[in-house]
């Protein structure tokens, strides 16, 4: 296929932040909720720029030789339309936050003072916060002094202030705006009035305390974005967890990408900023008075009238109270479907590995560990009770690598073997095996999931995890555990055989392109064919691709993909059997989902795995099938109401637009659908 047929990634994600940015400005969003909205668009963004945004102006840097012009273009475009595209979206976000969110806020007696004075009735006590509190954090840096030794870190804020110099030149200092230390916001309560006040707007207010008889012409604030890629070297032998600390001492100091400042600052003294701070390579960016909006997520508001209304986790319990929850899973499959059933089983499956006498080895991934893992301390208790515990720690998963290495060395401590994947290959699986022996006879019990294995994400991701003692199952999972330990890198399809898992690097995109393929066939036989697939993320060509010849053979293929979808869906010749849904909603759709007509006998797999490239050629990614017939009609019900969704979800057009769908009334929203569901059964 012509690259014309696909979108382009980062395009395509911005058009996903893009519909986070419609959930703040809908009217139906509780208030509050839609302030988190604006939080999760910064926050977006911010990574956006942190990540994506080096790649691309590396690409822009390359030089093409004569034959590859046309690509030198097609990349200077994307670039272009990248930054118009995160233009509109901060002038829309300005809009919002505005002219919506703050009248809204006002008439419900909150007053989030944005860009206004402080006023006279709360000032006495907004300074005596600046005097005991802010004032200890404060640490003034005079250019024409520090120079280049000044550093600014990595999405800090600070405040550029131009003061008038002794002999009658501009001096600058930066302030630093100390929000990792105290709150982003100070609120004060007056009567049946909250005024809630930046700590930037408390610095500018009181100005003439940190600079006596000095006159001072401007305050302006800025903050740097930086690269968040770290470099670990595909053959590194030594000790990867100190090299990767020794990386992320490095994060906050790497190559600036963008500079972010507040308007009405003079050129000369923009210009003045870039060369000492070494800031000549990177994006000058007007924007806000504000910055680092992802801090409206601690929105210090609490109201229940203006938040979601409550959806109390549904308590699934053992069918058989006298069983153990291994003793339950090696009489029938169990699925548990966060976060609107409780994570406590999952709980429970690694507090009773840890105390069950008959349990004698653990195995489990972890991909990203919650800080306070009740998961880790569940394993720490588990060797040290005399179990065998093998846990493979990704250390290279993105901004959680400092917690995990935490994680790594108390559980090292505490007798776990920690393994550390190869540096050219993430183990994304979500899986987990116990081993139990009892009277001479061993048995397993397995844990496969879509998410991590992460009490705290498990609150707002909706994820699936399946318990099973399929034996032929965990035979296969068991020889993975095996593989990982070995630390060896994948890739030799005679190394291991998988029959029953998908593994990255094995037989996963192999298996799935013959499912695919016998959907073609069947659709040529004049059979019904028909696929569904839910994921976060697709890119990878051969898949999509496979996808398209799919479309042209007559099979009907209906997809939820969340964020970056790199596939054309709707173009005539090429992919108009294809639909393509996004579902944005109080909860991240996380769960990746496989489903595959087979003339009527229907196979459906879930798992880790989205269709990037990431994903199929660098990672190590485990899908599962799932074969008891309950709980595939109950997982059928789920994704057919994520299908008929019209409330929440919209349509990808060919423009990359995030198209309504037709609806009556308040139409079918899948989140609240799919929480019914769950709760009617188990009342």
């Amino acid at each position: 296929m012509h690259s014309e047929s696909f979108f382009d990634r980062d395009l395509s994600w911005l058009s996903f932040n893009g519909r986070v940015l419609e959930e703040a400005g809908s009217s139906s969003v509780p208030l509050l909720e839609r302030i988190k909205f604006l939080s999760i668009f910064s926050s977006n963004l911010d990574e956006f720029y942190r990540v994506r945004m080096p790649a691309v102006m590396a690409l822009e840097k390359i030089r093409q030789s004569k034959g590859e012009q046309k690509k030198e273009q097609a990349i200077t475009a994307v670039l272009l339309q990248i930054i118009k595209i995160i233009n509109e979206q901060q002038d829309r976000f300005g809009t919002i936050f505005t002219t919506e969110i703050l009248p809204l806020l006002r008439e419900k007696n909150i007053h989030l003072l944005y860009n206004e004075p402080i006023p006279a009735s709360i000032k006495e006590e907004v300074r005596d916060y600046f005097y005991t509190q802010l004032m200890a954090f404060l640490q003034p840096v005079y250019l024409s002094i520090a120079g280049s030794k000044f550093f600014p870190e990595n999405n800090k804020l600070y405040l550029l202030t131009v003061i008038e110099g002794d002999r009658g030149f501009d001096e600058l200092v930066i302030i630093n705006i100390p929000s990792d230390n105290l709150p982003r916001f100070y609120t004060v309560q007056r009567g049946n009035e909250q005024f809630v006040v930046f700590i930037d707007d408390i610095i500018k207010d009181n100005l003439a305390a940190i600079f006596k008889h000095t006159v001072v012409k401007g305050c302006y604030s800025f903050k740097i974005t930086r690269d968040a890629e770290l470099e670990v070297e595909d053959d590194y032998e030594g000790d990867l967890a100190r090299k990767i600390e020794e990386q992320l001492s490095k994060r906050d100091f790497g190559l600036a990408t963008r500079l972010l400042h507040e308007p009405g600052i003079e050129e000369g003294h923009l210009q003045l900023l870039l060369t000492p701070l070494r800031l000549q390579h990177a994006m000058v960016v007007k924007g806000g008075n504000y910055h680092n909006l992802k801090d409206l997520g601690s929105f210090p508001v609490n109201d229940a009238s203006m938040s979601y209304e409550k959806w109390p986790a549904v308590n699934v319990k053992a069918e058989d109270e006298s069983l153990s929850l291994f003793e339950e899973v090696e009489k029938k499959d169990i699925m548990l479907h966060p976060p609107y059933q409780s994570y406590d089983m999952v709980l429970r499956f690694f507090n009773e590995a840890a105390v069950d006498p008959d349990v004698t080895e653990i195995y489990v991934t972890l991909y990203r560990i919650a800080s306070d893992s009740r998961i880790g301390n569940a394993l720490v208790s588990a060797a040290k009770n005399g179990k065998k515990v093998s846990v493979l720690v990704e250390l290279k998963a993105r901004f959680d690598e400092a917690n995990n290495i935490r994680w790594a060395k108390k559980m090292k401590t505490a007798g776990v073997k920690i393994i550390y994947s190869a540096p050219s290959l993430k183990v994304h699986a979500k899986i987990a095996l116990v081993k139990r022996k009892k009277e001479k006879r061993i048995s397993y019990v397995g844990l496969l999931a879509t998410g991590n294995m992460n009490e705290s994400t498990a609150r707002f991701y909706t994820d699936h995890i399946l318990f099973t003692a399929h034996p032929e199952i965990l035979r296969e999972m068991e020889l993975l555990f095996i593989f990982l330990g070995h630390r060896k890198k994948a890739g030799n399809p005679g190394l291991i055989e998988f029959n029953q898992i998908l593994v990255a690097q094995f037989n996963l995109q192999q298996r799935f392109l013959q499912l695919i393929d016998r959907e073609i066939n069947n659709a040529r036989a004049g059979k019904e064919a028909a696929i569904i697939i839910k994921m976060n993320n697709l890119e990878e060509k051969v898949l999509i691709n496979k996808l398209y010849e799919a479309s042209q053979a007559g099979v009907k293929v209906r997809m939820i993909v969340r964020s970056i979808c790199c596939l054309k869906p709707g173009v005539p010749g090429i992919s108009e059997n294809i639909s393509v849904t996004r579902i944005v909603d109080r909860y991240l759709e996380h769960g990746r989902i496989f489903v595959f007509h087979n003339n009527g006998s229907s196979e459906l797999y879930m798992g880790s795995a989205d269709w990037m490239n990431r994903n199929i050629y660098r990672r190590i990614e485990v899908c599962f099938p799932i074969y008891d017939e309950g709980i595939k009609k109950q997982v059928l019900e789920i994704v057919q109401l994520q299908l008929n969704d019209n409330g929440q979800a919209v349509a990808i057009d060919q423009q990359l637009n995030n198209v309504p769908l037709p609806k009556e009334g308040a139409g079918l929203c899948s989140q609240k659908a799919i929480y019914n569901l769950l709760a009617a059964g188990h009342n």
